[in-house]
């Protein structure tokens, strides 16, 4: 197929919206001679329809015709019968966009086959082109959204990113509550790594990260059914869960955030001191009150429980600033003390104290992990470090993939294998590292998944993203 003719005969068919004279050039007549040739067909406007043509039944055989082709995947023969009943009538019978629909899909079949870039960058304008007449026939076609998901997904390498963020950002700012669901998911992506690359300040990541929660919360409160409830638990299953990695960054929740999502946490473990702990930091963390009742009554079960009776020193500070919502300073004190100690297994105690702040406060999964490992170099036979790798890979579904499907799934296959090495080399972890296989299990991919993708059990595999680590592909019956 030789596609730059297609490209170029459909913007000569388009131009009935702009009169750009495609049409080739004669030599002038000197004779007149009395047209016998039939009445031209009258250029269509975006949103026509084929019963304004004057061509209705051939307009519907063409539209037939090229369905059928496209069903069968036969996009380069479609193309002209599409083409022709595009040019008569874009909005076909008036109840659908399918035909803008089916060009996009056309010329996106074109893009995908391109040998050059400049044959890519055609066919991208020719979809554009199409979203933007679509916009002005169908409002609700949300052609700001498609554009933006259509570019993440799929032409990514055609701009950068900060023009699809914003691109993502005028949808939501011209939808609001109704923005449609698969807006949410690259945008809150795009959200976390706009920040992080300061293309955005922490007031603007505030603002969409929280209508990212009104768009998800509006979606789950009106979807009528299964099917239609479905995609919204699946955004429920990754946005929010990456949204929390802004926990890490100092201000950007206020105290409500962390009192409404952690309290809970500490009514359920009230002499854990771990627990106590963690959620005090965090109301401290998020600018609570020291006068608010619920931060006296951590105050008081860390009096109770809690008391560390450490010398004055870097311990003793670090845990002040711990217990402050100061994260940054407390590791560096306990960091101080490591690099001081001869205590093996203390340094070892307190480098996994680092790790857990790294992963439950700061939310910086890599530095967990470095600093869980070296906790576990320092003492033999201990399954702690091992588990809370564990835990880290589990929690990384969503970082790793949309939340659901094989890309989340995967990062199971390196958890359980942590949670496994971890009880084989101590027992006193066996208990809760077998509770978390149990459950995580579920979660592998179904064997019929491996089988459609041409994987087989045993088999080693990479999982990528932050973890890379190889593990062995495992399924569950489905």
């Amino acid at each position: 197929m030789i596609k730059q003719p297609l490209n170029y005969l459909f913007f000569c068919s388009v131009a009935l919206w702009t009169a750009l004279g495609c049409s080739p050039k004669v030599t002038d007549q000197t004779t007149a001679v009395e047209s016998t040739s039939p009445e031209p067909v009258k250029e269509a406007g975006p949103c026509a329809t084929w019963f304004e043509t004057g061509h209705q039944d051939e307009a519907e055989t063409e539209h037939v015709l090229y369905r059928d082709l496209i069903r069968k995947e036969e996009y380069e023969q479609a193309y002209p019968h599409w083409q022709k009943v595009f040019h008569w009538a874009p909005m076909a019978d008036g109840q659908r966009t399918i035909q803008y629909d089916d060009g996009i899909a056309i010329f996106d079949h074109f893009y995908q086959s391109a040998a050059t870039s400049a044959e890519k960058k055609q066919y991208l304008d020719s979809i554009m082109y199409l979203y933007d007449r679509l916009g002005q026939c169908e409002p609700k076609a949300q052609v700001e959204a498609r554009k933006a998901f259509d570019y993440y997904y799929k032409y990514r390498a055609m701009t950068d990113d900060y023009t699809i963020y914003k691109l993502f950002k005028q949808a939501i700012d011209k939808y609001g509550l109704k923005t449609d669901y698969y807006v949410l998911n690259p945008f809150t992506a795009l959200i976390l790594q706009m920040y992080v690359e300061k293309n955005i300040d922490m007031a603007e990541a505030q603002k969409y990260g929280k209508l990212v929660k009104d768009i998800l919360a509006e979606g789950l409160s009106t979807c009528k059914d299964e099917k239609a409830c479905e995609p919204w638990k699946i955004i429920e299953s990754y946005a929010p869960v990456r949204l929390e990695e802004f926990e890490g960054v100092e201000g950007f929740y206020d105290c409500n955030y962390y009192m409404d999502k952690y309290y809970q946490e500490y009514l359920d473990n009230p002499q854990d001191c771990d627990v106590i702990r963690t959620v005090l930091a965090r109301f401290r963390w998020g600018g609570c009150d020291a006068e608010d009742p619920k931060v006296k009554e951590l105050l008081g079960a860390l009096q109770e429980y809690c008391i560390v009776t450490t010398e004055t020193g870097p311990l003793r500070q670090g845990f002040d600033a711990l217990q402050n919502g100061k994260y940054r300073e407390a590791i560096d004190q306990f960091l101080d003390f490591v690099k001081n100690s001869d205590d093996p297994e203390k340094k070892a105690k307190y480098l996994l104290v680092v790790a857990k702040i790294y992963y439950g406060n700061l939310r910086n999964f890599p530095q967990a992990r470095k600093y869980a490992l070296d906790a576990a170099a320092l003492k033999d036979d201990w399954g702690e470090p091992y588990m809370l790798i564990g835990k880290l890979y589990a929690s990384s579904g969503p970082l790793c993939g949309p939340g659901r499907g094989f890309d989340s799934q995967r990062v199971v296959w390196a958890a359980i294998d942590k949670f496994e090495y971890a009880k084989r080399i101590d027992p006193s972890v066996a208990k809760e590292a077998n509770q978390l296989i149990n459950e995580y299990t579920q979660y592998m991919p179904t064997n019929g998944d491996l089988h459609m993708m041409n994987m087989h059990e045993g088999d080693r595999y990479t999982v990528p993203c932050w973890i890379n680590e190889v593990t062995r592909i495992r399924g569950v019956k489905g």
